[in-house]
């Protein structure tokens, strides 16, 4: 199958940490709970993996997962989560600006290439006019999708479109594309439905796709969307936070990110 890598050079995707519980919050006699939501892949996986790393040091982490990009900033916003980990920061700060939410990046973790998946389409010459192509329908996501789509010469956006782009900024658009505007999350599910869709990593890893074999287009690996842990503001320097970071982005969880996602997930430490 054909690939045509993109550098995606506009904003960098973050995945939002967790903010940290107080000592007071159980856990064990003298440990501390830090509860973390998380997508599960490779979010919920990656914070798994370095669970005993923290309890080495006195913090109980404890992991809650989701499965949308709503919920677990609202959850971080209102105190049942200490953190969490699943967006990129053009994400976070639209979604916080829109909600007056005072939630902010701690450190970035991992890239999760953007990608376009076909079920029926073995490389992007096949992609006939008129062709119907799924996107993520929340802002950043779409506007980034739109981005992947120019940047591989199927679309043209008005110079104004910027990150946030919508298919009414699209100024050129030769192959007549048709495009559906989806809940990330479902976007797997609907491949069926239409001629391609351009999934989310951490989601199209969940259905069982490959982005490096399975995708007809993915951004490369040195994309600026990174993946970021986010706290509530003032927390950032926590040192059960710090201590977070540490593990996240440590040797053990890099070798880990290149031996089970095959270039999938791209660590950004």
């Amino acid at each position: 199958m054909k690939k045509v890598f993109f550098l995606a050079g506009v904003l960098a995707l973050t995945t939002v940490l967790p903010v940290l519980v107080s000592p007071q919050s159980g856990g064990g006699a003298g440990r501390q709970v830090l509860k973390v939501g998380a997508t599960p892949v490779p979010h919920a996986e990656l914070l798994n993996l370095i669970k005993s790393d923290l309890a080495a040091q006195g913090i109980d982490l404890r992991v809650v997962e989701f499965t949308d990009y709503v919920t677990p900033n609202l959850s971080l916003a209102a105190g049942d989560l200490d953190a969490n980990f699943f967006q990129h920061t053009p994400y976070l700060e639209l979604f916080a600006a829109e909600r007056n939410l005072n939630l902010v990046s701690a450190f970035g973790v991992h890239i999760e290439p953007l990608g376009l998946y076909s079920r029926s389409l073995k490389n992007i010459g096949e992609l006939r006019r008129g062709a119907s192509i799924a996107i993520p329908n929340d802002p950043t996501n779409r506007g980034r999708a739109l981005l992947l789509l120019q940047a591989n010469g199927l679309i043209t956006l008005s110079a104004s479109a910027g990150i946030e782009g919508t298919p009414a900024d699209i100024i050129s658009n030769p192959r007549n594309l048709r495009f559906r505007e989806l809940e990330a999350a479902q976007l797997p599910r609907a491949l069926g439905d239409v001629d391609a869709a351009v999934i989310n990593g951490n989601y199209a890893l969940d259905a069982g796709l490959n982005p490096v074999n399975d995708s007809l287009i993915l951004e490369g690996a040195q994309s600026p969307y990174v993946n970021i842990v986010a706290v509530k503001a003032g927390n950032e320097n926590d040192p059960r936070i710090r201590a977070l970071a540490a593990a996240l982005c440590s040797q053990k969880v890099k070798n880990y990110i290149l031996a089970a996602y095959n270039g999938g997930v791209v660590p950004a430490f």
